[in-house]
């Protein structure tokens, strides 16, 4: 978690929303892909940090399933996110800070609950959260 983080660290640094994402081979430990936010940057409303990093994962692996892989967010996925680690089988997912408003996991579509997800990862969630939140906390002060 510490590296998704860090990762966090460079989106706010970037006046990216500060979201971080690592992806972990489970059976090595080693990192297949990190990601932070870059919707502003490539101007893509679908660049959240899950998404890219799903993207470099698979891409890495030469692999569209990441079933013996495990994601580290710092903040609870949207939908769009939830179902895109259904979709590539990601075997656990991390989670720091919990989204109310905007989250699919926990809150909202609760995506993982519908009689449609075909793969449920395994959820954990607020690790680091209070780290999570902080970083979250302060770019959105900042901005106002």
């Amino acid at each position: 978690m510490q590296r998704a983080i860090h990762e966090a660290e460079k989106a706010y640094a970037q006046d990216e929303v500060p979201v971080g994402a690592v992806i972990v081979d489970s059976l090595t430990g080693e990192i297949v892909a990190t990601a932070h936010n870059e919707m502003e940057h490539l101007q893509d409303p679908t660049s959240h940090a899950e998404m890219l990093a799903i993207r470099r994962a698979t891409a890495t692996l030469g692999n569209g399933r990441l079933e013996n892989c495990d994601l580290y967010v710092t903040l609870e996925p949207c939908p769009m996110c939830a179902q895109a680690i259904s979709f590539a089988r990601i075997r656990r997912l991390y989670f720091g800070a919990y989204d109310p408003k905007g989250g699919g996991v926990d809150h909202g579509a609760k995506i993982f609950n519908a009689s449609s997800c075909h793969h449920v990862p395994e959820v954990m969630g607020g690790l680091e959260e209070k780290k999570c939140v902080q970083i979250l906390i302060k770019f959105f002060e900042n901005k106002r």
